[in-house]
């Protein structure tokens, strides 16, 4: 993904902000015994960087809709968090190789280890959301523990449907795969962190759901841009982050096609493609991911080209960004607006 103009509201948003969601975030995760075991790993993967756009989106609702970002420091902290939490568990049941250019956590660490960090950083979340009772009161705090249970419920349950059309061998249709999306990104990336600021700003009605539809969009759509990333370039450098937490792609090139997994681009080419072609497709995707060959996942990749099924998943993608950014005009006018505005433009590449 491209760097930040310095000039960018997001940019100079991010500059004044991420530090602090940072410090909130990591006065939560110690430096304390079991260090090796326990604590240190579960610093790991935040210490890495990451484009911290879900947290932001929390301060950016939050504002958008009359609320004080100093507020939402700590529930964005806890959305922070729980991005950890799904990514330490998804990496083991994905058998990934990297993340954020470095070995994924259960690489360096094994599983058991790994399963108790995630786990770890899950029940964290909402003791980072408890904390919320003596800034926000009870009521607000309440509310946003519930709506994090929400978040998680869908999470997993897409999770559940992206993982068993892989271990089953199936392929789901587009609109079932539109429908886990949503689940699984849409939730945790884009609804919940916009509900949650507009929980803090006291927003609710009308408001409160556009706010939660523009994440939800916006959210989806960074997915399909991300999964568009995985098979585009093989030099993982060329893609950054913003520079403020640093970090770049940090998947492997292929690995969502080594690990089978039911992207868009492979939903449609599987139905674009001849019997005989899909049958070689699936061969690939379905096989364990150690004995797929970097020629097997290019001759993949140069198939979905030659269907169209990358331009058709970028067409889905700037579809997505576009009803998102309709979501957000029925909010009034702000900085945080534009700001918001700009940070959907950035995840998904175009200037809308």
């Amino acid at each position: 993904m491209p760097d930040l103009d310095d000039k960018s509201r997001l940019r100079r948003f991010l500059d004044e902000n991420v530090p602090r969601i940072d410090r909130e975030m990591f006065s939560f995760l110690p430096e304390a015994e079991p260090l090796g075991l326990l604590y240190g790993p579960m610093r790991d993967y935040p210490l890495r960087g990451g484009k911290r756009f879900r947290s932001a989106m929390v301060l950016l609702a939050c504002e958008a809709l009359g609320g004080d970002r100093r507020l939402a420091f700590r529930t964005a902290a806890a959305f922070e968090m729980f991005q950890s939490f799904a990514l330490v568990h998804d990496d083991i049941e994905d058998g990934s190789e990297m993340r954020r250019g470095k070995p994924c956590l259960h690489r360096m660490h094994g599983v058991p280890i790994s399963i108790n960090v995630g786990d770890a950083l899950y029940a964290k979340v909402f003791e980072v959301l408890l904390g919320n009772r003596d800034l926000l009161g009870d009521q607000k705090a309440l509310a946003l523990i519930s709506e994090m249970v929400v978040v998680a419920r869908e999470t997993l349950e897409g999770q559940a449907y992206d993982i068993g059309w892989a271990k089953d061998r199936t392929v789901p249709t587009v609109a079932a795969f539109m429908t886990m999306l949503r689940k699984k990104t849409g939730w945790y990336s884009g609804r919940g962190p916009c509900t949650a600021g507009a929980i803090i700003a006291g927003a609710d009605g009308e408001r409160r759901l556009a706010i939660g539809d523009f994440g939800e969009a916006i959210a989806v759509a960074f997915q399909i841009r991300d999964d568009l990333l995985n098979i585009q370039v093989s030099d993982q450098d060329a893609r950054v982050a913003p520079r403020t937490t640093g970090g770049g792609y940090g998947k492997e090139w292929g690995g969502d096609i080594a690990e089978g997994k039911r992207t868009l681009m492979v939903i449609d080419l599987l139905n674009a493609c001849g019997q005989a072609e899909q049958g070689k497709v699936l061969e690939v995707l379905d096989r364990d991911r150690t004995l797929n060959t970097p020629r097997e996942i290019e001759w993949v990749i140069s198939l979905m080209a030659r269907y169209g099924s990358i331009a058709r998943a970028q067409a889905v993608c700037e579809q997505k960004a576009r009803e998102g950014l309709g979501h957000l005009a029925r909010l009034p006018d702000s900085e945080a607006k534009e700001t918001l505005r700009e940070m959907a433009a950035f995840l998904v590449e175009r200037a809308f």
